[in-house]
């Protein structure tokens, strides 16, 4: 069992690590170098959302380092300062990225949509799973039905983090395109800046998934255990 405990949890844990490890490489990168376009990452993402006929998304500054998102119950397109506020190609990257999210919620891209439906049974499973994992370890009667809502609650999630991935890649992949249809970015060093930090950060999303399939694999094979 620790061996599976090693290969299920902390190799994908380990993995993790890296791919943080990566998109902050990347984006400390290319934040410091300046698009010839000269255009912020906020000037952008409000270019490319006028351009798409989106006009009811507001673009918002946010104090979070690398938290930049797309909030689709409050149409809001939120950018940290360094992407908010600097014309670098990882801004412009990372804001085009997130407007992709926007034209997502515009043409009702059906995985953004599964992923939005799901949230509310994410949250409320991410808010009970510490309670059951506690519970199950300072009450042994409450074992195995621990264990058993446990993996429930990691199975929700690993479906929530599997939705995840076609919808982030497709974000980049209209970022990608978007930047360059629109001059943005320019073909060479500044694509392939874009390139570096947005598949760094595609990485971040595989990491999650796999770390949230083993959590759930691990109970699964602690609960054949328990049967046998």
């Amino acid at each position: 069992m620790i061996l599976w405990m090693i290969l299920l949890i902390g190799v994908p844990m380990i993995l993790g690590l890296v791919a943080q490890a990566k998109v902050s490489s990347a984006f400390n990168k290319w934040k410091n170098v300046r698009a010839s376009s000269n255009v912020t990452g906020a000037e952008a993402a409000r270019e490319i959302l006028r351009a798409a006929n989106i006009n009811d998304v507001d673009v918002v500054e946010i104090n979070d380092m690398l938290g930049d998102h797309y909030d689709p119950s409050n149409k809001r397109l939120c950018l940290s300062s360094d992407v908010y506020n600097t014309p670098s190609v990882a801004a412009l990257g990372i804001a085009a990225h997130e407007v992709g999210h926007a034209i997502q919620h515009a043409k009702a891209y059906a995985p953004l949509e599964w992923r939005m439906a799901v949230v509310p049974a994410t949250m409320a499973v991410s808010r009970i799973l510490p309670f059951v994992i506690i519970a199950g370890f300072f009450i042994p009667a409450l074992g195995y039905h621990a264990i058993m809502v446990a993996a429930v609650c990691y199975a929700v999630l690993a479906v929530f983090q599997l939705i995840t991935l076609p919808v982030e890649f497709d974000a980049s992949r209209r970022a990608k395109i978007i930047l360059g249809q629109m001059g943005l970015i320019q073909p060479g060093t500044e694509a392939a800046g874009v390139n570096n930090v947005l598949d760094s950060a595609a990485l971040t999303y595989v990491a999650a998934f796999v770390a949230v399939l083993g959590q759930l694999l691990y109970y699964i094979l602690i609960l054949s255990g328990n049967r046998r």
